[in-house]
């Protein structure tokens, strides 16, 4: 790595420095750094993976994107991000400015392939490229494709009452809890039904609801490597494969298989 670009980039990390152009990211050194502590920065931030599950979690929700999926996080959020392995993460960095119609809220967007080739490209442009030139007419292609990503619904929302938080942590430690809301409601001596109240004003799902999201969301990383269908159910609480790909279709709309068709397989593409 360069003298200039190390520079640049220990800037960027402490959060101390400008992005070098309003839209910055780059193939090799900080879009492929993991940030597993907590921290924000004074730019939005697009986490891609061309291969493996990224995730970020921010004090709200969990936000998982696959291949094919990407995660906007909006400036000043504080969030850390974690990667399944040998993931290969191509982040953009956005000014705020540039984008006025960007979300004040961490999302999912859905990649299509024509946006998946513009962050590939645009991550090997170097740190200070030409914005008069193609480059900068590229800039504002990708940005223009980002405005008009569809959202995905990858995200489990986090209660904010202490009580409910003792019990979501449990259930992202062990998804195949099966720890029943009553049972909590004893431990917890409050009665279900405030629990059950309380769960749904703050995530807007039922308990059985956010479970059950828990539980597939869950699943994405253990199928993305390839595990077996069968042992990924039973590994995220489910007695029967049926039930589980029933499950997994009513959530994201496709069996396992044709929901991770498509991925990147060429070895060249995830360097």
């Amino acid at each position: 790595m360069d003298a200039t670009l190390n520079v640049t980039l220990q800037g960027l990390l402490s959060g101390q420095q400008a992005l070098p152009r309003p839209l910055y990211g780059r193939a090799r050194s900080l879009p492929n750094q993991v940030i597993a502590y907590r921290h924000s920065h004074p730019w939005v931030q697009l986490s891609y993976a061309l291969h493996g599950v990224v995730e970020v979690e921010t004090d709200w929700g969990r936000f998982i994107a696959p291949p094919q999926r990407a995660i906007w996080v909006p400036a000043h959020i504080e969030h850390k991000v974690r990667c399944t392995a040998d993931t290969r993460v191509r982040s953009l960095y956005v000014d705020p400015a540039v984008v006025p119609w960007g979300a004040a809220h961490c999302r999912v967007l859905v990649v299509d392939t024509l946006l998946r080739e513009l962050i590939r490209r645009f991550s090997q442009l170097p740190v200070f490229y030409d914005e008069a030139g193609s480059d900068g007419r590229l800039a504002g292609v990708l940005l223009d494709q980002l405005e008009s990503a569809p959202e995905a619904d990858l995200m489990l929302p986090f209660p904010q009452d202490a009580r409910l938080k003792k019990i979501c942590s449990h259930l992202q430690e062990d998804p195949c809890s099966r720890i029943a809301l009553r049972q909590w409601s004893s431990r917890l001596s409050v009665s279900e039904k405030t629990l059950s109240r309380i769960f749904v004003q703050q995530t807007g799902l039922s308990f059985r609801l956010w479970r059950q999201r828990l539980r597939l969301l869950s699943a994405l990383p253990l199928l993305e490597r390839g595990d077996r269908v069968t042992d990924v159910a039973l590994a995220c609480g489910y007695d029967s494969l049926s039930a589980f790909i029933a499950a997994f279709r009513q959530q994201f709309g496709a069996t396992p298989g044709e929901f991770f068709a498509g991925g990147i397989d060429d070895q060249a593409a995830i360097t």
